[in-house]
């Protein structure tokens, strides 16, 4: 038992990084995310068909491997620009979640009934404000259930920096199981992740709640 209440403050340093890097990449790849969703379904070609390619490529390939290419790669194809660990996680994370959350948002959109967007218009609506005030609100009731998923994946894809050797909760139990040839470490992680998914799953169990009371 003494072991473990002193391992629990050590692995939970990692929480620093691990937050960090979830919250920075639910804030900046959510707008982004509905940008693109708008994007790919405009009426400009180029648009539409720039968006669909960055989105395939991005979730064509996999995010280790697109963290690896910005923090290695970028200074093969950019002479000396060298990202630091933690802002190529950043960018590497931000542009991998935004194309999930954009194909998550546009089936949302295209949900919408199209006579809504006529009434809007009857109404003198531009399509921005047609978006903001009329759309983009039962989008966001429609798309809470894909949008949680996407969000607990991400809190445990965070483990992933571990291979740009930050010391996220992943690297620091590895570190402590390959020290004391102790496994219990894992167990402590576990729960941690575990502790966070339970709260996300809450919030977004209530946020599902409060919105489902406007269809009744």
């Amino acid at each position: 038992m003494d072991y473990l209440f002193h391992i629990v403050p050590v692995v939970a340093v990692g929480l620093q990084i691990t937050l960090k890097i979830f919250i920075i990449t639910i804030v900046l790849s959510l707008p982004l995310g509905i940008l693109m969703a708008i994007g790919r379904i405009s009426k400009i070609a180029i648009l539409r068909k720039a968006m669909y390619a960055y989105i395939y490529v991005m979730r064509g390939t996999p995010l280790m491997l697109q963290i690896l290419f910005i923090y290695y790669g970028l200074p093969f194809i950019i002479d000396g620009l060298k990202l630091p660990a933690f802002p190529a996680a950043i960018i590497a994370f931000v542009l991998n979640y935004a194309a999930y959350f954009a194909e998550i948002f546009r089936g949302g959109i295209q949900s919408i009934d199209r006579g809504q967007y006529e009434g809007a218009k009857v109404l003198g609506m531009t399509y921005v404000q047609t978006m903001r005030r009329i759309i983009l609100p039962q989008v966001i009731k429609r798309v809470l259930p894909p949008v949680s998923n996407e969000t607990i994946n991400l809190l445990k894809d965070t483990s992933l920096v571990y291979i740009l050797a930050m010391n996220d909760i992943l690297r620091i139990t590895r570190s402590i199981v390959q020290r004391d040839f102790d496994t219990t470490a894992f167990l402590v992680a576990a729960v941690f992740y575990l502790f966070f998914t339970f709260i996300l799953t809450k919030v977004f169990g209530y946020l599902e709640k409060r919105y489902a009371v406007y269809d009744e």
